[in-house]
């Protein structure tokens, strides 16, 4: 009896380990483990066409073509201008003469659509948020920060959301500090909405972005703008894809 005893405590203890190594997921394994992170980081790059308005005017028309990893990068607008960047160096066509959003250009479009892939990256700080808007029970949401010196805007924060039914992230709320104001940009934050999701080899991509105002305790407020992803696919690249032509210039 008393073997049989310490078998069914035995059972207890690893039934109970299982639970609580459950429990213990964290909210980016959880999400990152929906958008299928693994099989999206085994690929070596993405390419997709990017239709982007703000106010009912076009803000960008654009092949991308970014590593997985981040690294390196190619916008091909469909003027013909381009944007290349390799790390912290961007270069881009001479023709493009208001150059102030180049680098903005370079590393957010792509930021956005890598979201849910970089939850984990180096640098991100995550902690708990006191969701108070009247779906929060439709939600698991944290929010991120960043340690000092990451990125181009270390500043920046985003409020996640992840359906609770799915995991794959809904909405993202954030600021954007690029310019160097933070009390401006905290004055006026912004939410992206990731919306008709499709698989593309077995990892979901949302198809459709909707950009709003956002406020805190309520949510989304006004609808600013629109985007759309097209033509998505999983490439290989060569040497050549991102080498910029002699005539760039760098910012």
């Amino acid at each position: 009896m008393k073997k049989i005893a310490s078998t069914l405590v035995l059972l207890s203890l690893v039934f109970v380990g299982c639970k609580s190594n459950e429990i213990a997921e964290t909210f980016t394994q959880k999400v990152e483990k929906a958008h299928q992170k693994e099989v999206f980081t085994s690929k070596q790059a993405v390419q997709f066409d990017l239709k982007l308005d703000f106010g009912g005017q076009e803000r960008l028309n654009a092949q991308l073509t970014l590593l997985t990893n981040s690294s390196q990068g190619l916008l091909a607008f469909k003027n013909g201008d381009t944007i290349i960047f390799n790390k912290d160096k961007v270069f881009y066509s001479p023709t493009i003469t208001k150059d102030e959003s180049v680098r903005f250009d370079a590393y957010t479009w792509g930021y956005f659509s890598f979201f849910p892939f970089k939850l984990s990256d180096q640098g991100t700080i995550w902690n708990a948020y006191e969701n108070k808007e009247k779906d929060a029970a439709n939600y698991d949401t944290e929010k991120l920060t960043f340690k000092s010196g990451t990125g181009d805007a270390p500043d920046d924060w985003y409020v996640v959301y992840a359906d609770k039914k799915t995991n794959l992230i809904e909405k993202a709320a954030y600021i954007v500090t690029f310019s160097g104001d933070k009390a401006k940009a905290e004055a006026n934050p912004h939410a992206i909405q990731y919306l008709d999701y499709k698989e593309v080899d077995g990892v979901p991509i949302a198809t459709k972005w909707v950009f709003w105002g956002w406020k805190e305790g309520t949510g989304l407020t006004d609808e600013i703008g629109h985007a759309s992803l097209t033509n998505i696919k999983f490439v290989t690249v060569t040497d050549d894809t991102f080498k910029a032509n002699p005539s760039f210039k760098t910012k």
